[in-house]
C-alpha cells in the first residue's frame, strides 16, 4: 500500500512550501502536518487541498486519487447536463410564455384596428 503521508511530505518539502504555513492555512498544528506525513491513510479532501496549495497535482503519485478525479469530472458532466437540460426547459417556458402574449397582442391590435376603421356609408339612391 502507498504511504501517502511521505507522498504528500516529498512534495511539500520540494515544493519550498513553509510546512508552518501550510499547517495554519489547512487550520491545523505542526505537529499534526508531521502526524499526517507519518500516516498511509491520508484523507483524499487533504491531499487534494495541500495540492491546490502547494500547486502540485498528487494524481500522478496516488493511484487512489486518478479514480477520485475521474468520478469527479463524470459527475460533474452529468450535473451539466443537467443544468443544460433544466435551461432549456426554462427557456422553452419563458417562449411559449411571449408566444401566447405576442398573439394576443396581435388579436387586441387587430381588434381595434377594426374599431378605428370607418364604417362605408351607406350610399343614397337617388
Amino acid at each position: 500500500m502507498q504511504n501517502k503521508g511521505e507522498i504528500i511530505e516529498k512534495a511539500v518539502r520540494q515544493s519550498g512550501y513553509s510546512i508552518t504555513k501550510l499547517a495554519k492555512k489547512l487550520g491545523k498544528s505542526t505537529r499534526w502536518m508531521y502526524y499526517m506525513f507519518e500516516s498511509s491513510n491520508v484523507s483524499i479532501d487533504y491531499i487534494l487541498e495541500i495540492g491546490e496549495i502547494i500547486h502540485y497535482d498528487f494524481s500522478n503519485d496516488i493511484k487512489e486519487l486518478k479514480k477520485y478525479k475521474m468520478l469527479n469530472e463524470v459527475q460533474e458532466i452529468k450535473e451539466s447536463e443537467i443544468s443544460y437540460k433544466s435551461k432549456q426547459i426554462e427557456f422553452e417556458f419563458w417562449k411559449n410564455k411571449y408566444l401566447t402574449l405576442l398573439e394576443k397582442h396581435n388579436q387586441l391590435l387587430q381588434n381595434l384596428t377594426k374599431k378605428d376603421k370607418p364604417q362605408p356609408s351607406k350610399s343614397k339612391k337617388r
